[in-house]
This record gives C-alpha cells, sequence and structure tokens, in this order.
C-alpha cells in the first residue's frame, strides 16, 4: 500500500482491480475543506485515460510490475509479437496498448516489457532509436547544416522533420521520448 502523499509520475496502481500509471497528480488544499490529491491516471492494459481525486493520505494498492529484456519479433497485422530471451515464450501486444510506441519498434529490437502477473501490460523503448528515411525531398544544392527542415517518412512509417541533408536511404538517430531528429548515423 501507498498513500496517495507520495504519488510520482510514472508509479504504477492498482484501482478497482484494474492496474494504472500516474500520468500527473497535484496536492491540493482548499480553505475549508481537506486536502486531496488531483490526479490524471492511464489504464495500462486498455490505454484510456481518467482523471480522479483522492482523499490526501489515503491508501492505494501498488501494482507490482516485473521489467524483462525481451525482443520484438514482427507485426501480424493485429498483434506485435514480442519473444522472451530467456525461455522462448512469445508475447503480444496490441496497438492500444502500445499506442504511438509503434512509430519506434523494429524486428530484432531489444527491449524492456513490463509485466503484471506475468502479462505483457507496456514497453519500454529505448531512448534512441535508429530508422532509415524512406521517403524525403531531394536537398537543394547550397543547403547546409545549420538550415531549414523538411518532411521525412521513416521506415515505421512515423514522419519528422529532419535537417535540408538527409536524403532517403539516410539511418538517423530519433529521440524516442519526443520523436525528434538527434543525428544521421553514419552506415
Amino acid at each position: 500500500m501507498i498513500s496517495t502523499n507520495d504519488f510520482n509520475t510514472g508509479l504504477t496502481i492498482e484501482l478497482d482491480g484494474e492496474v494504472y500509471q500516474v500520468l500527473e497528480f497535484q496536492h491540493s488544499k482548499s480553505g475549508r475543506g481537506s486536502a486531496f490529491v488531483r490526479s490524471k491516471l492511464r489504464n495500462v492494459e486498455e490505454g484510456y485515460v481518467i482523471n480522479k481525486t483522492f482523499k490526501a493520505g489515503e491508501k492505494v494498492e501498488t501494482a507490482h510490475v516485473e521489467k524483462k529484456k525481451m525482443q520484438f519479433l514482427y507485426w501480424d497485422g493485429s498483434d506485435y509479437i514480442f519473444m522472451d530471451n530467456e525461455n522462448y515464450e512469445q508475447f503480444s501486444l496490441n496497438e492500444e496498448q502500445l499506442r504511438d510506441k509503434i512509430n519506434y519498434l523494429k524486428e530484432n529490437m531489444e527491449l524492456e516489457i513490463s509485466l503484471y502477473k506475468k502479462r505483457p501490460i507496456d514497453i519500454d523503448l529505448p531512448t534512441f532509436v535508429e530508422l532509415e528515411v524512406e521517403n524525403t525531398p531531394p536537398g537543394v544544392k547550397g543547403n547546409t547544416v545549420s538550415g531549414g527542415t523538411k518532411r521525412a517518412t521513416l521506415e515505421t512509417g512515423l514522419e519528422i522533420q529532419v535537417p535540408l541533408f538527409i536524403n532517403e536511404g539516410d539511418i538517423i538517430k530519433i529521440d524516442s521520448r519526443s520523436g525528434d531528429y538527434v543525428e544521421r548515423v553514419s552506415k
């Protein structure tokens, strides 16, 4: 059990038999009543977000989430298939569970999977992901490193802004937290 006074971003709690991750929280005290904690929680299995207000100091059950190294194998058209590196057991997660993280998944990528009661519920992407540029307008002669940007579509379908000197076929490093271009990678 944990007190709502000890909430922090990323904490996983169990509420009404379901697992939620704390996205935001704010401690408040009105003039007359008792203090309370406003929170925004994401259901880690279904993906929806709820707003919930707790009394300050109210106890909630912590959800014990295990992290395990796994490998992304492939997308079968509806689910994303992952394999446990130790026992070769396979798990699947759907698009609703992964949300925008699917834009950074490449086959054979190693990452950490969050398991709750031995069921996969979420993935932790590496901070930086290297992806190939599939489509972008050609650079114009005279463009420099410190110039403007242009739109590029990457191998996973993700569209981002890249510097003008980036060409189709280039491998670029992307920050998976923000979706921003970091640098071009040598082949």
